[in-house]
């Protein structure tokens, strides 16, 4: 005779914990972490983060035991009931052969048991008669002497199997029961009930509860550990730039930052390293500023007080006052060139000097520059050729920095070449380069002079000059991503500006 009771699942079970059980459980540990006072909050990010991790892995474990536990128990009884209705429907066909036979008790009772053998279930037969209150069904055969509580539930699900004349699966208590009617001659004559105890359901439940909640204790600590390495790692990398950050405010903007990642403090590094550059620029250009200032203003200041002292002498006649006033207004012009040169190299240096880019036409801006000289060239004896062509020149440049080039590059050629020299000014549009060339048919620069040329406070000759003015076109040039270079010879020098095309900037 086969046993009604299934295989138990091997392994630890949780024999005395139950869904409600362990609700209640978490249910009392919730209400009393609310009654306690709330905590004062850390302030360190590696106290928070370690108890964000924790917290988010309570929240995760305490979310997976609310949707599992209340469905976790029917969803297994359905389960249970739907294998019953199975094995119903695979193990009857052997059983509702014996219907209309002359086969004896004895050998029902064997196809009965035969059935409860394969399926595992107790199987029970029962014989449909019907009377004044309905359809009544009575023992045949069982596969057990004594049904585990008795056929109740046997009975209620054979007599709605025998109205309906359709398969019953009911879960009473403990007991799962699934009952399919045998007809013939299209009459129920008799139904089948398969029946298996539950028990194992309730315990599986507690199994996977209990491992839910013991996964869920060591995600709590796992959480704990990671957030505490993952905290620390980043508290770290805070303080190195916390003490990036002190250096650079105590001036020390030799230490570089390193970054190593891509992420938001990666980020921030790369912003601070920047700005420790940016400070290291205006630091340097300001010493630099004060060195160059306090030299190159010292002379004509000095020349200055003599020819005032000088002027204040009773005895000197009108002819030479007027001589020594005009010496004056010339230290004075070279004072204000000075000055403004100090400070716009000082601002490009610095980074402080905004361009304006927009669309512009080369030859344009070279046509209104080189009308300003007009009255320059004219005390100069010198004459001015310009070849601009007819068509457009496109560039990408901010206008009045190209023309604050070209006045320097024209009034260079003026100021170291003799009267009467001849300056050609050249435009032009060249694989897709815009070039402007200043031309001038003097004396040439001295090869050895030629790689200093565009220093600050480097002049050549003996011309009086700042010196600046070069080094400040270079700059300008680099700053909107042009270049500016020489090619002399003895009688032809030539500074070229070039500036890429808007088509060029764009590929």
């Amino acid at each position: 005779m086969a046993s009604s009771r299934p295989r138990q699942p091997t392994g630890p079970v949780a024999a005395g914990a139950t869904p409600g059980v362990l609700a209640a459980l978490a249910a009392g540990a919730a209400s009393l972490l609310m009654r306690l006072p709330a905590p004062r909050p850390p302030q360190s990010i590696r106290n928070r983060l370690t108890l964000w991790f924790m917290a988010t892995a309570l929240v995760a474990v305490f979310a997976i035991y609310i949707a599992v536990a209340p469905s976790l128990g029917s969803s297994l009884r359905a389960e249970k009931l739907s294998s019953l209705a199975a094995d119903a429907l695979a193990y009857s066909p052997s059983i509702a052969r014996t219907i209309g036979t002359n086969d004896s008790s004895g050998q029902v009772g064997s196809a009965v048991r035969h059935a409860a053998g394969r399926s595992h279930d107790q199987v029970t037969l029962l014989s449909v008669s019907s009377g004044t209150a309905g359809s009544e069904v009575a023992l045949s055969a069982d596969s057990e002497s004594t049904p585990p509580g008795g056929l109740s539930p046997q009975l209620a699900t054979a007599r709605q199997a025998a109205r309906t004349g359709r398969t019953v699966t009911v879960s009473s208590g403990t007991l799962g029961v699934a009952a399919l009617p045998l007809t013939y001659d299209h009459r129920v004559v008799d139904v089948v009930v398969f029946t298996q105890t539950l028990g194992d359901v309730q315990r599986t439940v507690s199994l996977i509860l209990r491992h839910i909640l013991l996964a869920g204790l060591l995600a709590l600590v796992l959480a704990a550990l990671a957030g505490t390495l993952v905290a620390r790692a980043l508290s770290a990398r805070i303080s190195g730039l916390q003490l990036a950050a002190e250096r650079v405010a105590a001036g020390d903007f030799s230490t570089r930052l390193t970054v190593t990642s891509q992420d938001e403090l990666g980020q921030l590094a790369r912003a601070l390293d920047d700005m420790q550059r940016q400070l290291a620029q205006l630091d340097g250009a300001r010493e630099r500023f004060i060195a160059t200032a306090s030299h190159e203003l010292r002379t004509p200041i000095f020349s200055l007080g003599g020819f005032l002292e000088l002027i204040q002498d009773e005895d000197l006649d009108e002819d030479t006052r007027m001589q020594f006033l005009g010496q004056v207004r010339e230290q004075v012009d070279r004072l204000g060139k000075l000055a403004t040169g100090l400070l716009d190299l000082s601002r490009l240096e610095s980074g402080a000097l905004e361009l304006h880019s927009q669309s512009s036409d080369l030859g344009e801006i070279t046509r209104t520059v080189t009308e300003e000289f007009v009255p320059a060239l004219t005390q100069h004896a010198s004459r001015l050729r310009l070849r601009v062509p007819g068509e457009r020149i496109p560039v990408r440049c901010d206008p009045e920095r190209v023309a604050q080039i070209l006045r320097i590059l024209i009034d260079n050629a003026l100021a170291h070449t003799p009267q009467g020299t001849d300056i050609v000014v050249t435009a032009q549009y060249h694989q897709d380069i815009a070039q402007v060339a200043v031309r001038d048919y003097g004396s040439g620069i001295a090869p050895q002079a030629l790689a200093r040329i565009f220093e600050p406070f480097f002049t050549s000759d003996e011309v009086q000059g700042s010196g600046l003015g070069l080094a400040i076109a270079r700059e300008l040039a680099e700053r909107m991503r042009g270049r500016l270079f020489v090619d002399s010879t003895p009688g032809r020098t030539v500074f070229t500006l070039e500036i890429p095309s808007p088509g060029s900037l764009q590929s």
